[in-house]
């Protein structure tokens, strides 16, 4: 595996680096302190190809794969991490999923707004009670000929209460565990009976929406079941396997900015007469987070090459999430001791790379569940799918 960039890929480097820069960075303090998700970047990201990633230019895709992808959301999550929540959520998920399960009415409804921003996307699996065990949920679709009436709710959904089109996985078969779930596709603007609330108080993510749904009789038409009925569980693992590059990547580009600014922080500040980076104990502080940043983005880099030549890389996408998820969590807590006082204070981002660090250990499959992965997959007893 050769990660050494083509002039093509230094290019989408630059040029999500500089959108980052222009178009996020200025409205970063301020949106973390309003608690604000600011639509129009979506809208800009889609206008510059930035959500059509793997995706083919007939549905709006931009015709790249998956190493341009993964080097494109590196330069926007370092910059805000929240922000790398879009391109899972328009395009990995929901648009990603009905291109490889969906219609050709599907495909031609749903996927080019998606793709070009002018839509929100998100995926529901969570509930209340079913996090990890996915095939425990209980929401229901009860068949009533030509639609199905859904009844329950999703917790912890990203981007719930802003999405136009989603993605939403529930039970069609009582006690029929994963065996009896189905996906629906669900618009958002012309649905009734769904109650969107936003979920404000969390640790970090702050410019990121994050909601709880909930489905009182709400008709979906039968046309917008995706896939078979009751396949519901591996179109969900498959989905799942794509939209964990998003969090593994956002995860290693997180670290990265730790890294980055520690390095800038450590020879700027001085005590004792010289820059507090030619102490020993703050270079191995150094060092440590250099290693696991490098180690996380290599792993990044091999899943995303696994996929782009269209291998088994559910073991490696794992891996590069679980370990990804360390590295970021540890280098945003030395970069808060490199920072010393300074980093508990707002005039650094040393607290919102903390918070932002620890959603990364739960979201889309706990620590522990991709340990279980990595393992299974390792002793023989599932699948490198």
């Amino acid at each position: 595996m050769d990660f050494g960039f083509t002039e093509e890929q230094r290019m989408v480097q630059e040029m999500a680096k500089s959108f980052a820069e222009k178009e996020i960075a200025p409205y970063v303090e301020q949106d973390e302190e309003n608690h604000y998700y600011r639509r129009e970047i979506l809208s800009k990201m889609g206008e510059m190809g930035l959500l059509g990633w793997s995706m083919p230019e007939e549905y709006g895709g931009n015709g790249m794969g998956w190493m341009e992808a993964v080097t494109a959301l590196y330069e926007i999550a370092k910059v805000h991490t929240s922000w790398r929540l879009s391109i899972s959520g328009n395009c990995w998920g929901p648009a990603m999923t009905i291109l490889e399960y969906g219609t050709d009415e599907q495909k031609k409804k749903f996927i080019p707004p998606l793709l070009s921003g002018e839509a929100v996307g998100s995926f529901a699996m969570t509930e209340a009670n079913s996090g990890s065990d996915v095939g425990s949920m209980k929401m229901f679709a009860e068949d009533k000929g030509s639609h199905y009436v859904l009844n329950g709710s999703k917790m912890w959904i990203s981007g719930g209460h802003t999405s136009d089109i989603g993605l939403v996985y529930v039970c069609t078969e009582e006690g029929g565990g994963p065996k009896g779930l189905s996906c629906f596709i669900i618009d958002y603007n012309n649905t009734e009976g769904i109650e969107r609330i936003p979920i404000n108080k969390k640790v970090g993510m702050w410019s990121a929406p994050t909601s709880e749904l909930v489905f009182e009789n709400a008709q979906v038409p039968k046309e917008n079941l995706l896939g078979p009925v009751n396949k519901g569980f591996p179109i969900c693992m498959w989905m799942l396997n794509n939209t964990r590059m998003g969090c593994a990547t956002g995860a290693a580009a997180l670290s990265a900015a730790a890294l980055e600014g520690s390095v800038a922080y450590a020879n700027e500040r001085t005590q004792f007469g010289q820059p507090i980076g030619k102490f020993q104990l703050v270079q191995a502080q150094i060092a440590e987070m250099k290693l696991e940043d490098d180690a996380a983005l290599q792993l990044v880099y091999r899943a995303a090459w696994l996929k782009q030549n269209k291998m088994p890389s559910q073991q490696q996408t794992s891996m590069a999430k679980l370990y990804s998820c360390k590295a970021a969590v540890n280098a945003a807590n030395i970069a808060m001791k490199v920072y010393g006082s300074y980093g508990y204070s707002d005039e650094y981002p040393c607290g919102r790379w903390l918070r932002d660090a620890k959603q990364f250990e739960t979201l889309e499959g706990t620590s522990n569940i991709h340990t279980t992965i990595v393992a299974g997959i390792e002793l023989g007893y599932q699948p490198n799918r």
